[in-house]
């Protein structure tokens, strides 16, 4: 069960297009690069357009050549301890291991809705850990019509360390995507946060200890960050990644959220840099695609599953 936001980004980005720790630094930058990756190239279904349940996806990653694949929390929560031993025979026998659940409570809207998500997230907390998943990510709106930045910020780190607890009680992390698009965060009265430092501000004010980003290099890109702003970070601080590549003939602040290209298909996006600054930093969690491609969306589960492999082995290869 996961909440994405292809819809929220078709109204959101049509009203954008008109207007138009340093802590970690030495650290992380001394750190040899192994030249070896430790992350695994993942499969998302609902990032590429693929309908698929848990079974059909794990055959899927298993055809394909994905090494991880993205949990359904509702899924595993339904299963007695019988279909949980099936499931981890299935698994350990293709060779694939678990990505990142999406996190299953709209924070997003009235205090109503939060509350009932969040009355429903123990026991689907407790489905992810019993089936040994341990990472949950969820994305960031950066702009609102009504709440101001500051009244916005205390909404979500109050909301959202309600979730980081019950997660931490049932052994999860949870990474948050900052959304870097000029074109998306200047599209409504108020901005939010749209880049990493903003993002550190808000895992600070939730202030518990499994909570870490969600990188995406198309983020990554939009919000004009460099390989310095990378490292920065530890392999702790990261929970899961995208890895999308940017259309060409476009300035950096044209770009818009829902029309991407799948990585390494443009080269307009610095990958191996973004992937190096992975593999320096040693991460090892998943790498899925989250082009947003209507070419892509247009395929066959097959065809896209067979097109995303094809596209995020070339961008693993920079750095192999």
């Amino acid at each position: 069960m996961h909440i994405d936001r292809r819809t929220m980004l078709a109204a959101s980005t049509a009203a954008g297009i008109t207007l138009l720790t340093n802590g970690y630094a030495k650290a992380a930058a001394s750190t040899p690069q192994s030249g070896r990756r430790k992350f695994t190239m993942d499969l998302t279904g609902g990032a590429i357009g693929v309908r698929a349940g848990q079974l059909d996806a794990i055959e899927l990653a298993t055809k394909y050549g994905f090494e991880s694949v993205s949990p359904d929390s509702g899924y595993l929560a339904s299963l007695d301890d019988a279909g949980r031993k099936d499931l981890a025979a299935t698994m350990k026998q293709q060779n694939i291991v678990w990505g990142a659940a999406g996190l299953p409570v709209d924070f997003r809207k009235d205090d109503a809705t939060f509350q009932d998500g969040l009355k429903k997230l123990p026991a689907l907390a407790k489905g992810l850990q019993q089936a040994g998943v341990t990472r949950v990510s969820t994305w960031l709106m950066p702009c609102h019509d009504e709440l101001t930045y500051v009244t916005n910020f205390r909404q979500h780190a109050n909301r959202l360390r309600e979730c980081v607890r019950i997660l931490g009680d049932h052994g999860q992390r949870f990474g948050m995507e900052y959304v870097g698009p000029k074109t998306l965060w200047a599209s409504k009265r108020h901005s939010f946060i749209h880049s990493m430092a903003e993002t550190k501000e808000l895992i600070a004010e939730i202030g518990q200890d499994n909570v870490g980003f969600v990188l995406d290099s198309w983020h990554w890109y939009t919000a004009h960050e460099t390989v310095d702003d990378l490292l920065t970070l530890k392999n702790s601080d990261v929970v899961a990644c995208d890895l999308n590549d940017a259309p060409k003939g476009l300035e950096i602040d044209q770009q818009i959220d829902n029309q991407r290209e799948l990585p390494s298909a443009t080269g307009v996006i610095d990958l191996k840099t973004f992937l190096g600054a992975l593999v320096t930093i040693g991460y090892d969690g998943p790498i899925r695609a989250e082009p947003f491609n209507a070419t892509l969306n247009a395929m066959d589960k097959d065809a896209a599953c067979k097109a995303t492999a094809a596209a995020m082995k070339k961008a693993f290869s920079l750095v192999e």
